[in-house]
């Protein structure tokens, strides 16, 4: 088979591919990306000779280039997006054209070439915030964001296809990701690299905002069965069921480096700021029998340690962290 990949020199797309090259043998990928702030193809260089991988630089706005890629491939799997709620704050204008419009240039060019398969990569940020119980799939849509309403659009539009013109899909909301590779905006390795830095860890309100962990290999070993046996039109929720607030994560952190409480430096909270996501992922375990493997405080080590190590990759990233993004963090 061979694969399209949007995004796959961000976080998750870069795992991902790293993880089917390594399995399918006999797999293909052709990995589409803009090269944003975001996306580095030094993540991918141990496999850039591969045969079996080619990098496209280009932006999926392109009609004409993402229907010429189309042709050359079997299937889809979407992860290409502007994912920083902070920036979508500031401007929402990039986050609807890739988010909603590369989207639709996408499913466009699957479905003028014979339908092809689609996967589409979204977010669990799309429901909102939940203050009892969990989102699953029939959970309403209720973003509060820029960057969450831009998803929610494109995951309408990914349905729209299936139940319009039958366009072979498949969705996933996925709650929020940790390991390595992950662009120093986010929380886990904004603190990180901080505190490698000797710098403060800012948090927003009291750190009392509550999110639903998962490691990144977990996301995509579930991706991985919902492309291959996932019931088409289908969502499917994926969750780490490791529900921390963001003070005791921060908490975690200062712990494996040895570090006070008096590290942290409380800010103001962001605006529309979701108090907590909860992701109930039984629809997954029972049709494809998925479940989380990582444990959240060893992986969290590991991802620690990979950051630690990998001072070359993250240290020239940090100077592209907006200035008032370096005092905060999108939890």
């Amino acid at each position: 088979m061979k694969i399209l990949v949007t995004g796959g020199c961000g976080f998750i797309g870069t795992n991902f591919i790293l993880y089917i090259l390594k399995k399918y043998k006999d797999y293909k990928i052709i990995n589409l990306d803009k090269l944003t702030y975001a996306g580095n193809p030094e993540n991918l260089k141990a496999i850039e000779n591969d045969p079996r991988y080619k990098f496209i630089k280009g932006d999926i706005c392109d009609k004409e280039l993402v229907n010429k890629l189309m042709q050359e491939v079997d299937a889809v799997i979407h992860f290409a997006a502007e994912s920083h709620v902070d920036r979508s704050i500031l401007n929402a204008d990039e986050f609807i054209k890739t988010n909603v419009l590369g989207t639709k240039v996408l499913l466009d060019a699957a479905l003028n070439n014979n339908k092809k398969r689609f996967h589409h990569i979204s977010t669990d940020e799309v429901y909102g915030s939940i203050k009892e119980g969990k989102f699953r799939e029939t959970t309403p849509y209720n973003p509060k964001s820029p960057y969450a309403a831009s998803k929610a659009e494109a995951d309408q539009l990914v349905k729209s296809y299936y139940k319009t013109y039958g366009l072979p899909i498949t969705i996933s909301n996925c709650s929020n990701n940790y390991g390595p590779y992950q662009f120093p905006e986010k929380l886990i390795p904004l603190f990180v690299t901080n505190l490698i830095e000797g710098k403060k860890l800012p948090i927003y309100g009291q750190g009392t905002n509550v999110r639903d962990w998962i490691h990144v290999d977990d996301h995509n070993e579930a991706v991985d069965l919902i492309f291959h046996k996932g019931k088409i039109g289908e969502t499917y929720c994926i969750g780490g069921n490791c529900e921390l607030k963001n003070l005791e994560i921060t908490k975690l952190i200062l712990e494996e480096f040895n570090l006070e409480e008096d590290q942290i430096e409380f800010v103001k909270d962001r605006k529309g700021h979701d108090f907590r996501y909860a992701i109930d992922f039984t629809k997954i375990n029972k049709e494809l029998g998925w479940s989380p493997k990582h444990n959240f405080e060893e992986g969290l080590k590991t991802t620690i340690q990979w950051y630690k190590e990998n001072e070359e990759w993250w240290k020239p990233l940090k100077s592209k962290v907006i200035p008032n993004i370096t005092r905060k963090q999108n939890g």
